[in-house]
């Protein structure tokens, strides 16, 4: 890519950078409330005012909310753009050829002294923002009692996530008093003690518990952003379901961190009913009949385009019962691809604007002839957990079903998803989710606003080989160096010229399926039955309800469903539910977290990176076809340690706050 094309490029992604981030930061509020922010709140006005206009109060909340991390950024670039957390790249789903922030963790980039990456800051500024709503709110006369429960839920809300944000990312925090604090050290909890992972996991729901009882149960599509009262109990399921897995619930490894108090940050006891608590949660939002899987209709035409028959290994049954009536790969794409407003996606729990393509994402993704470079690599890693279209793990596959000679004939289903004669066996006759989430040697990209018909772009059929036109060959860096890419979150219009248009995206928080997977991890754990009290739900360890909430994931995926045999085995269940959350949840970034409670980490990430040979030229179709172990640069050599469950705090927020220490081996 000539440099002033680069430019270019880089110019409009900024700009879409810019406009993006407005956009995703306003989950709590209007773009000219966002826009008045700086003018009314930010050291421009007395808190009195604030609290005596409704206006003024509700942008103060959106003051507060733009300092939420934007969480739909996967990658970032080498130009400057950063993921605001480390589970896009710093999971085993992908790698690129150069450090960022997302994955500087996994080469030993990472320390005291230059963590990459400190939200403490304006996470502590957050929850004092939410603390000062919460002790003023009821100064403001100009509210109704429904605007006051809403703006009471959403500050509670706001506080739990930025809690939750800590804990997720640190371990035990600091839990400061619910008065706010007025010191100079703003957004650093000078001066107190972290709490212990406990306190704040309790804290958390409580405020969460707060929030639902006082959110709304749904939006109007104008507040569509905003938390309800599903979200509220959704984030409390996530946080149950963290504290009750192994890395916090009686892990050893921290038998030695303890508080100035001698008690234990992280608690040594196994506690089983952790798990019952999590169940219950996910239970109440299962309870609300306010959430359902997305699915689009089964496609029927004369053109042999439609949609792909059912294997006979799965139900054709409709729809929860099998998948009969339902287009499994159209249900699990347009959740990602922006074929639909958000606002219609009844799986979507709470959710955001996406920003990847004002930050460098699709630059990572798009082959060189389409405007990319193609480098951000999927590893074998992720892409052989794929099933068979017939539910058979890929290791079950034959030897001339992992083939990578060419199938020879193209095909098209789900109307619209081409297949090219030139795709290898190993990724012919997959589920449905392999090809809404990767993209593949001889892979289809129509790329169909791109307005210069004769430019070859059209119906581009992607070549990793080496010196293929997927490559920047003006740039030897940039190459895919696995054969695989990510293109779940790619339109068939998309198109990162110029000339061509990008589909607007939308980034699910948290969605449905997390709800019912949540809910079928915590009931397989469970012993005996828990009851929440407060709720009035009991749940227990039923596999029925297991196998039933389990194969709405497989059946919507168009994948068989498990029997009560398969949840009567916790040992076996447990494998299965993690491989699920693998394939279901790739690039949300759900696997940088589960691979860390599970306590799988050590093991996943100290394995070596492995891929097609894309050394190989377009004449060497077997030797590129050949699996190979990649460790011919940095980013190929991953290397784990179990500091590395926690990030480190910075030294800065040490320096501020002479109680806090540091995450063990970070010192």
């Amino acid at each position: 890519m000539k440099i002033q094309n680069k430019k270019k490029l880089w110019l409009a992604g900024k700009a879409l950078a810019v406009t993006a981030f407005v956009a995703a930061n306003l989950m709590f509020g209007s773009c000219e409330n966002y826009l008045d922010i700086e003018k009314y709140v930010y050291d421009q006005t007395t808190l009195d005012s604030i609290f005596l206009s409704r206006t003024r109060t509700e942008q103060y909340i959106n003051g507060a909310a733009a300092l939420l991390p934007d969480e739909s950024v996967q990658t970032g670039s080498e130009w400057g753009f950063n993921s605001t957390l480390p589970s896009g790249l710093g999971s085993d789903e992908a790698i690129i050829p150069f450090v960022l922030m997302g994955n500087a963790i996994l080469y030993d980039e990472v320390r005291e002294t230059d963590t990459k990456y400190n939200p403490w800051p304006n996470c502590y500024k957050g929850i004092r923002k939410a603390n000062i709503v919460l002790q003023n709110i009821g100064r403001n006369q100009e509210l109704s009692d429904m605007e006051m429960r809403d703006f009471r839920g959403r500050a509670y809300f706001l506080r739990a996530y930025f809690y939750f944000y800590l804990v997720r990312l640190y371990g035990p925090v600091v839990i400061v008093p619910d008065e706010p604090i007025d010191t100079d050290a703003e957004g650093n909890a000078a001066s107190f003690e972290r709490s212990t992972y406990d306190e704040c996991v309790a804290k958390i729901c409580a405020d969460l518990d707060q929030a639902a009882s006082l959110l709304p149960d749904d939006r109007i599509e104008s507040q569509q952003y905003l938390p309800t009262r599903g979200a509220a109990l959704a984030l409390k399921g996530r946080m149950q379901l963290y504290a009750a897995s192994p890395l916090f619930n009686g892990n050893n490894y921290y038998a030695d961190w303890k508080d100035s108090q001698g008690r234990n940050f992280i608690s040594q006891e196994t506690d089983n009913s952790k798990w019952g608590m999590a169940a219950a949660t996910f239970k109440r939002v299962i309870d609300l009949n306010r959430y359902e899987l997305n699915t689009v209709a089964k496609i029927e035409n004369d053109y042999g385009t439609g949609t792909l028959p059912l294997p006979s290994t799965v139900s054709d049954a409709s729809f929860p019962d099998g998948a009969g009536d339902i287009d499994p790969y159209k249900s699990y794409k347009t959740l990602f691809d922006g074929t639909y407003q958000p606002y219609i996606v009844k799986e979507y729990i709470y959710y955001c604007p996406n920003t990847m393509q004002g930050n460098g994402d699709y630059r990572l993704i798009m082959p060189a002839k389409l405007g990319g470079n193609a480098s951000l690599s999927v590893t074998l890693d992720l892409v052989d957990e794929y099933r068979m279209a017939d539910g058979r793990p890929f290791s079950e596959a034959t030897d001339a079903e992992k083939s990578g000679n060419a199938v020879g004939q193209s095909m098209t289903f789900s109307q619209d998803y081409k297949l090219s004669e030139q795709r290898a066996f190993r990724d012919d006759n997959r589920e449905p989710r392999f090809y809404a989430t990767l993209g593949f040697n001889a892979c289809v990209w129509p790329t169909l606003s791109h307005r210069d018909a004769a430019s070859g772009t059209h119906d581009y059929v992607c070549d990793y080989y080496n010196g293929g036109s997927a490559s920047d060959l003006n740039n030897r860096d940039y190459h895919n160096r696995t054969g695989y890419t990510c293109r779940k979150y790619v339109y068939q219009d998309d198109c990162i010229f110029w000339n061509g248009t990008m589909k607007a995206k939308t980034y699910p928080i948290i969605r449905y399926a997390e709800v019912l997977l949540g809910y079928v991890e915590a009931m397989n754990e469970m012993e005996g039955s828990y009851t929440d009290e407060a709720a009035g739900v009991t749940v227990t360890r039923d596999v029925d309800q297991m196998v039933r909430y389990f194969n709405m994931i497989r059946y919507r995926a168009g994948q068989p469903g498990i029997t009560a045999a398969d949840a009567a085995d916790r040992d076996h269940m447990r494998e299965l539910i993690k491989h699920e959350r693998q394939i279901e949840f790739a690039f949300e970034g759900q696997r940088y977290w589960d691979l860390r409670r599970w306590k799988d980490a050590y093991d996943v990430y100290n394995r070596p990176v492995r891929g097609l040979d894309v050394s190989a030229s377009s004449a060497q179709r077997t030797q590129f076809y050949t699996e190979r172990v990649w460790s011919t640069e940095k980013t190929m050599n991953r290397t784990f340690s179990n500091k590395m469950y926690l990030w480190p705090l910075d030294r800065t927020v040490l320096q501020k706050n002479g109680k806090l220490v540091q995450n063990p081996g970070w010192n």
